[in-house]
């Protein structure tokens, strides 16, 4: 066990932090809190100056007998002056802040910015006094909103023991979902497949042939096989797929570039070819826990393509690595006949202003009632096969 915390201070940019030792803290499996991802963020511009991320990062420090300090925690916030690229929304509760003229912005946030992906947010070093440094962090992160006169706290995507600690500090619990598959030790795509009713089985092998017969190859690039022109063609597409639906691109160009120089081991990408030519892709990061896929796009409309690179590509390689746990992206009831599941998502919200406190607290409850309905009812549409059916 380390000495008592002798330093809590905060810097605005994660260049300022040394890699191996944040690294070194507990992510928990997940990457998306790791040095080389939020660089890409800073350097890319995705966050930072007119972004409406502004970044501050909490570091906790111990000493032990006189030792040089060491890093001992640590919690990436964002200063926010909108609610873009959240996922977990609070729109409706701006609305009301706004009705009852109490400013809502700027904001607080705890979250990697523009991924709906779970993952811890108070990063721990082994050894730590957990209870102690957690509050000595949590207290920063209130002092934090307090000087940047915030006027509310969110804790986006947070693991359930996380949810439950946060709560005993005072933050609101919520409950939202997505679709996430799980890896039961299939030894293939067709093991998986096998424990499907025959019409979803049959459904997604004939989606995999029409995809596949509309291209001249498809393959998963890990590591090395990564060059820098496909991830040049992840960016074209991602910027025609934000460009085509209305939608925000809010990872700004050169981002995904920064991301291969700097996480290129965590990268995989599922891509479609033509006369050599790249034409979709998916992108994922991974880790020995779980698979995360982040952004898919293609230069044509091909049928089932879709399907075919960002989730049965993504459920064969995990399958192939033993990776327990694939989480496909936020939101899309489509995902539930190819396999994916509901499965609980969660935050934790404190509201400065006690009326506005009291309203999203009611609300809350409500709707926790009816996330947890919805996905009771979800689970009955399971595509996997119940006693007795084929």
């Amino acid at each position: 066990m380390l000495g008592t915390i002798v330093t809590l201070h905060k810097v605005t940019s994660i260049a300022s932090v040394d890699p191996a030792t944040w690294n070194a803290l507990g992510h928990g499996g997940s990457p998306f809190l790791e040095h080389g991802f939020l660089l890409a963020l800073e350097r890319s511009g995705s966050v930072g100056p007119g972004s409406g991320w502004e970044p501050h990062y909490l570091l906790a420090e111990q000493s032990a007998h006189g030792a040089k300090p060491a890093m001992v925690g640590g919690v990436a916030c964002y200063v926010k002056h909108h609610s873009y690229g959240e996922y977990i929304f609070d729109w409706g509760w701006a609305r009301a802040s706004a009705r009852a003229g109490i400013s809502y912005y700027p904001k607080l946030v705890v979250a990697v910015p523009m991924t709906p992906a779970t993952g811890a947010r108070i990063l721990l070093a082994r050894d730590v006094d957990v209870a102690t440094t957690t509050s000595a962090l949590v207290e920063a992160v209130r002092a934090l909103a307090a000087g940047e006169n915030c006027s509310s706290i969110h804790w986006l995507f947070v693991t359930p023991n996380e949810q439950h600690v946060l709560q005993g500090f005072g933050f609101l619990p919520r409950t939202t979902f997505q679709y996430h598959w799980r890896n039961h030790a299939y030894s293939s795509f067709e093991a998986f497949l096998a424990r499907m009713v025959s019409r979803h089985r049959k459904q997604i092998r004939k989606e995999r042939t029409k995809a596949r017969e509309s291209v001249d190859e498809i393959r998963m690039l890990v590591g090395a096989q990564i060059e820098r022109d496909h991830v040049l063609a992840i960016d074209r597409f991602y910027r025609h797929t934000s460009e085509r639906h209305g939608a925000i691109d809010y990872l700004r160009p050169g981002f995904f570039e920064r991301l291969y120089e700097l996480l290129g081991d965590r990268l995989r990408i599922a891509a479609a070819f033509r006369r050599d030519e790249m034409v979709a892709g998916a992108l994922f990061l991974g880790t020995e826990q779980a698979l995360y896929g982040r952004y898919w796009g293609a230069c044509e409309d091909i049928p089932f393509l879709h399907f075919e690179l960002a989730y049965y590509m993504g459920i064969e390689h995990a399958i192939e690595r033993g990776i327990p746990r694939f989480e496909a992206g936020a939101q899309g009831e489509h995902k539930l006949p190819r396999g994916f599941l509901p499965t609980a998502t969660y935050s934790n919200h404190w509201i400065r202003d006690p009326r506005l406190a009291d309203a999203v607290e009611r609300a809350l409850v409500e709707e926790r009632r009816e996330v947890e309905g919805y996905m009771l009812a979800l689970e009955q549409l399971s595509p996997y096969k119940r006693d007795g059916e084929d």
